[in-house]
């Protein structure tokens, strides 16, 4: 059988891209033909990923659509003859970006009308979270399924030291430790208000790191300075990397003391993973996706009550006991997106796309 995917762009490091990847292997590890095609391709992938415009594109007996943003492959996709399979990542809502930018706004809103527009020229329709399953039955799709994103844990697991990096890093203070896109769905704000009251409260010892594209949004990222600036807080215990590769990105795992999510809306938020796979407890705030994706393990708290949630970043920080249990939580949770499992729920998509029946939630 042929299977072939489509991204609108095709990124390394970026989540959709790197599953889309993932996956393509496995497929070709069960037998079957298969290529990632794109519009956009970064120069180091073009070994490995082919171009939208290749006729070959759109031969495939099952197309698996990512959809996350507004392109032409939407409409290209609706029109293919048969085996259209839509694997929806999200589209963070337009009224975040309102107050920075203008553009943002608008590509958000036009996304939100671009997916609405394939309900009933599908075959299945997946989200890689019970949450993006829910929307797309809000949105008038029907025999909707869930499909987790397939992460690869090795790039973090067996990623090389960075002695220099750690170094610099292992210098008693504890890192906590926050990766993604520097956007206001993020509320990366959220974070700094968070180390007020755990300066206040818990401890002086502390540095929050920040790994992400901070030139996204500019106007979001100089609010976020500007509050640090606003709290007398000392420059030096927040730190914006930026993009980052893969073997820092594992340092900064490495070395951190706890992973933090504030965010208040997510589709599925691989970061999550990635923290279970370098054995750092995550601690986060019970928002859209993520209880699905953490699937009972990690720390969740809800409502947003930061001072309580300052007292709960001391505890994961400073009590071993109960990090050790949140760690083997984590690592239970972390079976269910090994390769044996995607596997077996791709052999169900393929068996099953072709009558019309959507998977069942695999979490």
């Amino acid at each position: 059988m042929i299977v072939n995917q489509w991204v609108p762009a095709a990124h390394r490091g970026d989540a959709i891209g790197d599953s889309a990847r993932r996956v393509r292997d496995l497929l070709r590890g069960m037998g079957h033909q298969s290529d990632l095609f794109a519009m956009t391709i970064d120069d180091d992938l073009r070994g490995e990923v082919r171009p939208f415009a290749d006729p070959d594109a759109g031969r495939g007996d099952l197309t698996i659509f990512h959809f996350a943003l507004v392109s032409a492959m939407t409409d290209a996709f609706g029109h293919l003859p048969g085996g259209r399979v839509l694997q929806y990542h999200n589209v963070t809502p337009a009224h975040f970006f309102a107050p920075y930018d203008a553009s943002v706004f608008r590509l958000a809103t036009l996304s939100r009308e671009d997916i609405r527009s394939l309900a009933g020229r599908t075959d299945v329709a997946l989200g890689d979270s019970s949450y993006n399953r829910r929307e797309l039955e809000s949105m008038g799709f029907t025999n909707t399924g869930v499909f987790p994103i397939a992460i690869d844990v090795d790039r973090i697991r067996y990623a090389p030291p960075r002695p220099a990096l750690e170094a610099v890093l292992d210098d008693g203070l504890h890192n906590f430790l926050f990766v993604g896109r520097i956007a206001p769905n993020k509320k990366i704000e959220d974070h700094i208000r968070l180390a007020e009251f755990y300066k206040r409260y818990v401890d002086e010892h502390y540095r929050f790191i920040f790994v992400g594209r901070t030139d996204g949004l500019p106007r979001y990222y100089n609010t976020v300075r500007a509050l640090i600036a606003e709290f007398q807080m000392p420059a030096d215990r927040f730190v914006f990397t930026g993009p980052v590769p893969d073997e820092d990105l594992a340092a900064y795992y490495r070395t951190a003391s706890v992973y933090v999510s504030l965010s208040e809306h997510e589709g599925f938020c691989v970061p999550l993973l990635e923290a279970m796979v370098a054995d750092v407890p995550v601690l986060a705030y019970a928002s859209t996706a993520v209880p699905d994706t953490l699937g009972g393990a990690g720390v969740l708290f809800e409502p947003k009550d930061l001072e309580f949630a300052a007292e709960l970043l001391g505890e994961l920080a400073y009590n071993d006991p109960l990090r050790s249990r949140v760690v083997a939580g984590q690592r239970r949770r972390l079976e269910d997106f090994g390769d044996s499992r995607i596997t077996h729920e791709l052999g169900r998509l393929l068996a099953r796309a072709g009558s019309g029946h959507a998977p069942e939630n695999p979490s």
